[in-house]
């Protein structure tokens, strides 16, 4: 069996399982945020039925930790009376991303099941879980029960060739993918990840590629730990654990060779994630704003990154840049390090731990006609605001946001853009810089939307 099968295998009391067959499956953490907790408790409350095991169910506040919008201070309020009723957990405001919230919590390890309201739940297949997103009615099921049922998914294997190019981040690689597999070419399929360069990846670089499974159309990206994951899975859980690995006679549907040494610096333009593309040929769009976090991209590495190329710097005129870690931890570890003062004396907004612009609360929305550079997984019309967005690396964000234009780290001017408006109609302008360099065109949007 491969992976994914060893687990429903193990989750449902069968020695084996192959794809198409139905599998209920126990579920180790069962999790609803205060997006969709509310619907969970309700339909608890109306149904009056119980809670299988108060020690594995838990509530996550992570869409709107700061509780700014009066809908979500009142789904909090209800869901918090909910658990102090049953004696549920709640990981409140002040704790972060809920999925992130379950391996830093040591509730989800390799070879484990969890689902959630979330849908970014298979993010744990960056340390060999299998986690998945489900709506509120199937999440007071999973409550209820402690089980849940699927159908066992096919499964791809990626075999990844040669040496990754220096520059070329997590977020890149995940581009990457996207712009060769599309949304659809995986739909439905368990995802495993092989190859010299894939087990070098660090644990933030896995979470990176795993947590943009949905947006390829996959089940689930899944990487079998490395040494890293193990020590790490295992400090956090507290315990000894076994480590979770595809038979070598494993059954795959497809199997993929791919280049990794052809990687290049990517964006996603407006409206879709899989719309990729080389970042040269975005370079020198305005943005007006800039946003770095999501679960995607808040974690310590990716803090480091932006604060190593922020660092005596300043943003250009007229953008703004928004950062969010995803957990408090990682606030914290920030904090310690001096990387929010960097941040703050570069001019960016540092706020607390959380989604944020994803999940259309806390901070990062943007405007009508707004452009934003974004580190989030999705940039769908509407989901972080009624503007565009463009997705990148926080490298290529904090880059961006110096510069005042879309760029990567290798081309950051010495002088940020100056932009001038001679008309409200949609032209090409100037970019002029203080340098000697020549101007360069760039599109030009209407004077009235920043």
């Amino acid at each position: 069996m491969n992976i994914i099968e060893k687990i429903i295998a193990s989750h449902s009391g069968n020695k084996s399982v192959k794809p198409g067959e139905i599998a209920d499956i126990s579920i180790d953490a069962r999790v609803a945020r205060d997006f969709g907790g509310p619907n969970v408790v309700k339909t608890l409350e109306e149904k009056n039925l119980s809670i299988d095991d108060v020690n594995k169910t838990f509530f996550t506040f992570d869409t709107n930790p700061t509780g700014s919008d009066q809908k979500y201070a009142v789904n909090q309020h209800i869901v918090r009376v909910f658990a102090r009723k049953h004696g549920i957990k709640v990981f409140d405001i002040n704790n972060g991303i809920g999925t992130h919230t379950l391996f830093a919590n040591g509730l989800a390890w390799p070879g484990s099941t969890a689902v959630t309201t979330d849908s970014h739940a298979n993010i744990l297949g960056a340390i060999g879980a299998f986690g998945q997103g489900m709506g509120d009615k199937d999440i007071t099921a999973a409550f209820h029960k402690g089980k849940i049922w699927f159908k066992v998914p096919e499964s791809v294997k990626l075999e990844f060739i040669g040496e990754r190019p220096s520059g070329i981040y997590a977020k890149d690689i995940v581009l990457n993918l996207l712009n060769r597999f599309g949304a659809n070419s995986l739909l439905g399929k368990s995802v495993e990840f092989y190859g010299k360069a894939i087990n070098k990846l660090t644990l933030d670089e896995r979470i990176t590629i795993a947590s943009m499974g949905t947006e390829m159309g996959a089940i689930i990206l899944l990487f079998p730990p490395n040494q890293e994951v193990m020590d790490y899975c295992e400090q956090r859980t507290g315990r000894k654990l076994n480590n979770i690995e595809a038979d070598k006679d494993a059954v795959y549907s497809e199997t993929h060779q791919i280049d990794i040494s052809k990687f290049v610096n990517m964006v996603s333009r407006p409206g879709k994630p899989h719309d990729t593309v080389d970042i040269r040929s975005e370079k020198r769009v305005r943005i007006y704003s800039a946003f770095i976090g999501s679960c995607t991209n808040g974690r310590m590495e990716d803090m480091r990154a932006a604060a190593r190329i922020l660092k005596g710097r300043k943003l250009a005129p007229g953008v703004v840049l928004k950062i969010v870690p995803t957990t408090d931890e990682i606030w914290q570890q920030c904090l310690d390090e001096g990387i929010i003062k960097t941040f703050k004396n570069a001019g960016a907004l540092f706020s607390n731990a959380g989604c944020a612009g994803c999940a259309a609360g806390q901070v990062g929305q943007n405007g009508p006609g707004e452009i934003t550079i974004s580190t989030g997984n999705r940039n769908f019309p509407g989901k972080q605001g009624k503007g565009s967005v463009y997705l990148a690396s926080p490298a290529s964000v904090a880059a961006s946001a110096i510069a005042g234009y879309i760029t990567s780290e290798d081309d950051i001017p010495d002088h940020a853009a100056v932009f001038d408006f001679i008309s409200d109609e949609v032209e090409n302008i100037d970019i002029k810089h203080d340098s000697a360099e020549h101007p360069k065109k760039i599109r030009k949007y209407r004077a009235g939307s920043g």
